[in-house]
């Protein structure tokens, strides 16, 4: 997934791309693996954002998260516990129902998903707009028509530029934006 990490970095964005799979070990991700390791990997990516936060090239008021399915709900996870996350773009991920308990505020969501998903039922992205319509959180969500688990061609593209476009809105600071860092982590 290194063309949006590619597109963003060109745009100005400090880029960080976390492996939340190195700290446990972790090759390929099934239901029972999720749900044993989701802690640690949540663990990772809140120390990841702090290490991220301390970069002289990172205004650590403006940190977005860009997450591509399991990564989407670690994301989106994190931001509706972490106070420093100001934007996520959810590609075909969700919210974990569990959150519910959990949460205690969330960000501005791009949802981009494919409606033919096999993987992720885009009743995920649904839910996920019902969460935020009944708090009032500000987001954008674009159901791709017979795309699947995974973008390419015309809507690769297009996903893409929504993104940047999304992240501009929201994490940007006004001035132009070869002139600032934005941090995102991919």
């Amino acid at each position: 997934m290194s063309e949006p990490a590619e597109l963003l970095a060109s745009h100005g964005f400090a880029v960080y791309i976390l492996h939340y799979f190195d700290r446990t070990g972790t090759a390929f991700a099934d239901k029972q693996t999720i749900f044993s390791k989701f802690p640690v990997w949540m663990k990772t990516l809140w120390d990841a954002i702090s290490h991220v936060a301390q970069q002289p090239s990172v205004d650590s008021e403006r940190i977005g998260l860009l997450g591509f399915s399991l990564g989407a709900y670690l994301s989106l996870s994190d931001a509706a516990i972490d106070k420093r996350i100001k934007a996520v773009v959810d590609f075909f991920g969700g919210l974990p129902k569990e959150m519910k308990i959990f949460m205690r505020r969330l960000c501005p969501v791009l949802i981009l998903h494919g409606e033919a998903d096999p993987t992720v039922p885009v009743e995920e992205a649904y839910h996920l707009q019902q969460v935020l319509e009944k708090k009032g959180i500000p987001y954008e969500m674009q159901i791709y028509p017979g795309a699947g688990h995974g973008f390419s061609g015309e809507i690769w593209r297009d996903a893409g530029l929504r993104t940047l476009a999304f992240l501009n809105k929201y994490l940007a600071d006004g001035t132009s934006v070869s002139g600032t860092s934005r941090p995102e982590l991919a």
